[in-house]
């Protein structure tokens, strides 16, 4: 369980323009709930909050607070964000304690992706399923969760049952051994088929079969202005006669 101190400030006030003014002093509003307990109002720190929303085991961390003197646990469980430019706004915390057992989504990585004779030849990752919802003890929550993809070749699928997981966690889909990636061979582009020469060499036969034909028709015009010229000759000739 990754645990992250987060210093916070009490609040008297709600409504909207409460919360302007603390974003405007660089605080993001929040609540804390659960455990059969008062809502508890606070602000948290707007630079503390977008560094730890950077990581992807953001809302599997258990933040510990100092709230009227006393420490307590919570988890961040919903964020409201800025429609125009998607910065946070307003945190949900859940109060919980060591034994409190919930349901939570937990990150999966990918490892050894260079050791893979599937990935190496050419094959693609297919991720089923980036994130694993888990049914756990709040000290038992997983960071992340990790999958092998050593020596997998193309065709391999990975499942739930290939996932290590701590004592006293279990997936919340557990009916099924679920998918988790696969290995999918390499896509192939199609290749266009040449023509055969021969082809090639009929279309330019004729298109020089052609060309001459043209150039026979342009040639007839010429010829028949010489005829057209000896018989005048032969005119002028015969009277003379």
């Amino acid at each position: 369980m990754k645990e992250v101190n987060l210093d916070i400030i009490s609040r008297d006030k709600t409504g909207k323009s409460n919360s302007k003014q603390l974003r405007n002093m660089g605080k993001i509003p929040a609540v804390i709930y659960g455990d059969k307990k008062e809502p508890a109002y606070i602000a948290v720190d707007y630079p503390k909050i977008l560094k730890e929303l950077s990581r992807t085991s953001f809302f599997s961390t258990v933040f510990s607070l100092k709230l009227d003197k006393k420490e307590i646990k919570v988890l961040p469980r919903e964020i409201q964000t800025d429609p125009l430019n998607e910065k946070p706004v307003h945190i949900d915390f859940l109060r919980v304690n060591d034994e409190s057992k919930i349901n939570i989504s937990v990150p999966i990585i990918f490892l050894n992706e260079e050791k893979s004779p599937g990935l190496k030849g050419g094959g693609v990752l297919n991720v089923v399923r980036r994130e694993i919802d888990l049914i756990c003890k709040i000290k038992n929550i997983p960071e992340k969760l990790e999958a092998d993809l050593a020596n997998l070749e193309v065709g391999s699928v990975i499942h739930m049952s290939d996932i290590k997981l701590q004592e006293d966690v279990t997936p919340q889909i557990s009916d099924r051994d679920f998918t988790i990636a696969t290995i999918a061979a390499p896509t192939v582009m199609p290749v266009e088929e040449e023509k055969p020469e021969t082809e090639e060499g009929e279309e330019g036969e004729e298109g020089a079969e052609a060309k001459e034909g043209e150039e026979s028709k342009e040639g007839k015009p010429e010829e028949a202005k010489e005829e057209n010229k000896d018989a005048e000759a032969k005119k002028e000739e015969d009277p003379k006669k």
